[in-house]
């Protein structure tokens, strides 16, 4: 063999040692992951998949946290450490129904309400799970339980309020903006197309706003029917109650809204003494600990973006802009003459940097030309 021939020799033999080294230490990284690391992560798996409900083998209280705004889950909440997830919520409860180890519920609310849908949802899934388990639910109310967090504790058999705790708002609400004056400074002309007087409602008219009255008002009426079976009050006293306003804890206790005020401790005890079960079960609710969240954030913010959604997100960034801009474009009437036909006005300083963000690389140059206003430093 000549040299080059034993050189070439002893570099595959070094490839090939490398090679292997590299293997062994793949798989024994990955086993250790996927043995221990995504298994804390995910808890226990089943083989279709499904994650497994790791309950205590011997009777318990199973706590239900709804934390924060009650809406629809999506993909960015799930991942998140805090908030309320309600697809997530919505099938514990089911699990909990086919585990004869629980005894009950405790329903912690710390909520100022949501969207009417995911309300209501709640509150019958809540409904149903005692129907099946015949097992009570008794609820905690922490910071708040408004709106539809008040909505969702109708289903229990007793409330508790900390002391401190702002609840009631029983009612509906249906808002947005109308930009038509701002559109009209701005030099922006909205049209649409339309198959019938009520298919546009960006401008409501007289006629629509009673329309969206008419739905708010049939919402409402069912909001006033769930606090009726969950109080035992009637319908003229839950009206006298239901005008929208929140009550402190003392308030709610004198008219009825709760049972008792406590603190969340002993509240547990209570509860623990009238259904002789002594242990309480908390379902981590976010799929991903705080240190694997970061990790998956991280590359999804590699990932390129597509046009479709650059060009959505600068829309929306220019719509928070154009929507702050009102209180700013209201001021430029009062404009001052220096009597050389120059003509400025007086800006806070939060509103020249708004000013100064709007005009960024020109996107309203043409608005304060039309305007007659020249930034300067």
């Amino acid at each position: 063999m000549n040299k080059k021939q034993i050189i070439g020799l002893v570099a595959a033999v070094v490839i090939f040692i490398a090679v292997g080294a590299v293997s062994v230490f793949t798989k024994s990284v990955s086993e250790e992951v996927l043995g221990s690391g995504f298994g804390n992560i995910f808890g226990e798996v089943s083989l279709t998949g499904e994650e497994v409900l790791e309950t205590p083998d011997e009777d318990y209280i199973a706590i239900v946290e709804v934390l924060g705004t009650i809406q629809e889950e999506s993909e960015e909440l799930m991942y998140m450490s805090e908030g309320y997830l309600h697809t997530t919520t919505m099938e514990y409860i089911d699990e909990l129904m086919e585990d004869e180890c629980n005894k009950g519920i405790l329903l912690y609310v710390d909520s100022p309400g949501g969207t009417v849908y995911e309300s209501e949802e709640l509150y019958l899934k809540l409904m149903e799970y005692k129907e099946v388990t015949q097992n009570p639910i008794w609820v905690y109310m922490a910071h708040y339980a408004a709106s539809g967090g008040y909505m969702i504790s109708m289903s229990s058999d007793k409330i508790y309020a900390n002391p401190n705790t702002t609840t009631g708002s029983i009612g509906v609400i249906m808002s947005g903006y109308d930009l038509s004056g701002l559109y009209e400074k701005l030099g922006i002309r909205y049209f649409s197309i339309t198959s019938g007087e009520n298919k546009d409602s960006s401008q409501l008219t007289e006629s629509q706003m009673e329309i969206y009255q008419e739905q708010v008002d049939e919402y409402y009426e069912r909001f006033v029917d769930i606090v009726e079976d969950g109080r035992n009050m009637s319908e003229d006293d839950v009206k006298a109650l239901a005008d929208g306003r929140t009550y402190t804890a003392k308030q709610a206790l004198e008219l009825g809204l709760i049972d008792e005020i406590s603190l969340y401790e002993d509240m547990k005890d209570e509860m623990s003494e009238q259904l002789d079960v002594y242990e309480f079960y908390l379902k981590e609710m976010n799929v991903l600990g705080d240190d694997w969240m970061s990790f998956f954030f991280k590359i999804k913010e590699l990932i390129p973006k597509s046009e479709a959604q650059i060009l959505k997100e600068t829309a929306n960034g220019r719509m928070d802009v154009v929507e702050n801009l009102q209180d700013v474009l209201d001021s430029l009437t009062d404009t001052i003459d220096d009597g050389n036909g120059n003509k400025s006005i007086q800006l806070t300083r939060e509103q020249a940097s708004l000013l100064a963000k709007a005009s960024k690389n020109g996107e309203l140059d043409e608005v304060f030309e039309k305007l007659g206003i020249t930034l300067k430093d």
